[in-house]
C-alpha cells in the first residue's frame, strides 16, 4: 500500500471512529454537548436533532446555556409535554406557591 494511500485510510478510519463516538455522546449524555465539539461538528448534530426530534442542551464549562430543538409551526406541539402532567389540583383559584415568596412573609 502506498504512503497516500495509507494516510486516507487511516484519515477514512478516524472519521468513522468519531461519527460512532458522536452517536455514543448523543446517547449517553443526556443529549448535551460543549460548545467546542458543538462547533466542529455542528451540522452533524443538525441532522441528529431532525431524524430524533430531541432537543440538544449546548453547555459552557458544564453550564447548560443553549438549547437546539427542532421547530415545529404547531403551537399544539410544545403544550403536549405538559398533558396530563398535574394529578390533582383542589382549589383552581388559590394562588400556587403563596408561601415560597420572601415578599409575603
Amino acid at each position: 500500500m502506498e504512503p497516500q494511500s495509507r494516510s486516507l485510510q487511516k484519515k477514512r478510519n478516524r472519521q468513522v471512529r468519531d461519527h460512532v463516538n458522536l452517536t455514543r455522546v448523543m446517547q449517553h449524555s443526556k443529549d448535551t454537548v460543549s460548545k467546542s465539539r458543538f462547533k466542529a461538528r455542528v451540522l452533524e448534530y443538525f441532522r441528529q436533532i431532525e431524524k430524533t426530534g430531541k432537543p440538544l442542551i449546548i453547555t459552557d464549562r458544564g453550564k447548560p446555556v443553549i438549547k437546539v430543538a427542532p421547530f415545529s409551526e404547531d403551537p399544539d406541539e410544545v403544550l403536549k409535554e405538559l398533558r396530563n402532567s398535574v394529578l390533582k389540583y383542589k382549589d383552581p383559584t388559590n394562588p400556587v406557591g403563596e408561601s415560597d415568596w420572601e415578599a409575603l412573609r
